[in-house]
């Protein structure tokens, strides 16, 4: 079978390659995949590039999460439980920018009919984190809620999930393309912040400041939007695009009583109760399968044509995700 590998750490264009491997056999508690469609995402990227939190092991393979077709089972699955056939989301830290994936039956979500193959390829990194983080900032009805690098698919399924429980959402961007599309979505305001002063808009929206910051980006841009939190908000950080460290300005901690924590969703899906994760999974299923949910797709390149769906998926003023199919 085809599998995208890397033997050692650093620009994904440069180490990855295409290599034809024995086709995995499932072990007790797994099944056998064919992959269908896989998306690209920042965690892959960084993995790749050896700065995750997860360290590879090269040679070994890339990326997280896909959608594909049971083929086979190992011992011990329950066969009327996940038959031959069934299309599933499924995620695994062994790689799966492949043509098959032997997957435990606890990494699969059965997909409904009216759930695309292109929404199931991308159904566990950033759904799932956006669920876990709205429930994790504790956010109410009426509550005001910031998020950095608004243009990405992760904060577009945030601004939705937020707006339809009545929470109050304020993006940042770094260019206009993004704008129209985001208040469409029900946030109510875009803020531009190559133009614009970010405290003082939250400021002038808030009066108090927001709830919370769900921030990815780091560096001085993070130390903004820790400003705009109001007295006793929550920031959860969860990714770091910038690379830089967020200056944390002590003053402020201690006068504000604000909480700054990271968000890993590998940590969360293992200790997050399993009532709760399996709320997680019925209410986006439900969504995406009624269409008030969308993930957006940018592109999508055959598994062979890997290094130009990575340079794609690193590209700014994309629409959605890049897929890798096939």
């Amino acid at each position: 079978m085809r599998a995208v590998q890397f033997d050692a750490v650093g620009n994904p264009a440069e180490v990855l390659v295409l290599r034809d491997v024995p086709t995995p056999t499932p072990q007790a508690g797994e099944v056998l995949l064919r992959a269908k469609a896989r998306a690209i995402n920042p965690s892959d990227i960084a993995y790749i590039q050896g700065g995750y939190g997860i360290k590879p092991k090269p040679p070994c393979g890339a990326g997280f999460e896909g959608m594909g077709v049971i083929e086979a089972h190992g011992e011990g699955v329950d066969a009327a439980k996940f038959p031959k056939g069934m299309r599933v989301s499924f995620t695994s830290l062994t790689g799966v920018w492949q043509e098959y994936v032997a997957v435990p039956t606890q990494n699969l979500i059965p997909l409904p009919e009216a759930v695309s193959d292109e929404t199931g390829a991308q159904m566990f990194v950033n759904p799932f984190t956006a669920w876990a983080m709205l429930h994790e900032s504790g956010l109410q009805q009426g509550d005001w809620l910031l998020l950095t690098a608004g243009a990405s698919v992760f904060c577009q399924l945030v601004v939705q999930l937020a707006v339809a429980r009545g929470i109050n959402v304020i993006c940042t961007v770094r260019r206009d393309d993004f704008t129209a599309y985001l208040l469409g979505l029900g946030a109510k305001a875009v803020v531009n912040t190559t133009t614009a002063d970010l405290r003082a808009k939250v400021k002038e929206l808030t009066k108090y400041g927001v709830n919370a910051v769900l921030e990815s980006i780091g560096g001085e841009q993070g130390a903004e939007a820790l400003e705009c939190l109001t007295r006793g908000g929550t920031m959860l950080i969860y990714g770091m695009l910038s690379w830089k460290p967020i200056p944390i300005n002590s003053a402020i901690m201690i006068f504000k009583s604000l909480n700054v924590r990271g968000f890993w969703l590998t940590t969360w899906m293992q200790t997050a109760p399993r009532e709760v994760q399996r709320a997680a999974a019925t209410e986006l299923l439900t969504l995406f399968a009624t269409g008030k949910l969308t993930a957006p797709v940018d592109a999508t390149f055959d598994l062979a044509n890997f290094k130009e769906a990575v340079l794609r998926s690193e590209t700014p003023g994309r629409a959605g995700k890049v897929l890798l199919v096939g």
